[in-house]
């Protein structure tokens, strides 16, 4: 099955809004309470929630912005520290959820990140208890490894993300939730790469990607 552009960007923003509704429906509920609130410590409360959620909503945006957009002001290579940014931006906001950033490049290429973020994004919601993801990266004059490492007490990957990492659209419709995964696998097969998933062994799961450096 092949899907159209239009369709793609249709999974993306249904992605975006599903995530973005909760902190800035906050936001909203906030300036409401706000603006009924007359109790001092109260408003203080509020306005403590208000910068919350305006942080969240600014990290969330900042990912999608390099894990799903043009990444623009960004030539074929991206500084890892943006990307290291995007990663604890995202993460951060789970305070269950650590992050070990094993990766020494300064930087990468640019179909490279988008992998590892959207690799990132899928292994952090798979710790649905909590626990750490741990990235590496190793880069040589012919291909870009990638290697992410889920570990918690429950691990839980959908079915339909894992049979689209690793075969695409394979035939099957793909839902919102999946849209990170397909744009991963789209990627490594345009490049010639591929993706590989591990079984969850000891609350370990692998999540792994190799490109081709043309």
């Amino acid at each position: 099955m092949t899907i159209s552009p239009v369709d793609f960007a249709s999974l993306l923003c249904s992605r975006l809004c599903h995530d973005l509704l909760s902190p800035v429906g906050a936001l909203n509920n906030g300036l409401e309470l706000l603006n009924d609130e007359t109790d001092p410590e109260m408003r203080a409360r509020c306005l403590e929630l208000l910068n919350e959620s305006a942080r969240v909503s600014a990290n969330k945006l900042k990912f999608f912005r390099l894990a799903f957009g043009a990444a623009g002001g960004f030539g074929e290579r991206v500084d890892v520290r943006e990307a290291r940014q995007a990663v604890e931006g995202l993460l951060g906001d789970n305070k269950r959820l650590q992050l070990q950033w094993l990766i020494e490049e300064p930087e990468l290429p640019k179909a490279a990140v988008k992998v590892l973020l959207n690799l990132a994004l899928i292994a952090g919601d798979t710790l649905v208890r909590g626990g750490t993801v741990t990235i590496g990266v190793e880069e040589s004059a012919e291909t870009t490894e990638i290697v992410l490492r889920a570990e918690g007490p429950r691990l839980v990957l959908d079915p339909e993300l894992r049979t689209t990492l690793t075969d695409g659209a394979n035939g099957a419709a793909i839902t919102p939730r999946a849209a990170a995964a397909f744009l991963v696998n789209t990627i490594a097969a345009e490049a010639g790469g591929s993706v590989m998933v591990s079984d969850a062994v000891d609350g370990t799961l692998l999540f792994g990607a190799a490109l081709p450096n043309r």
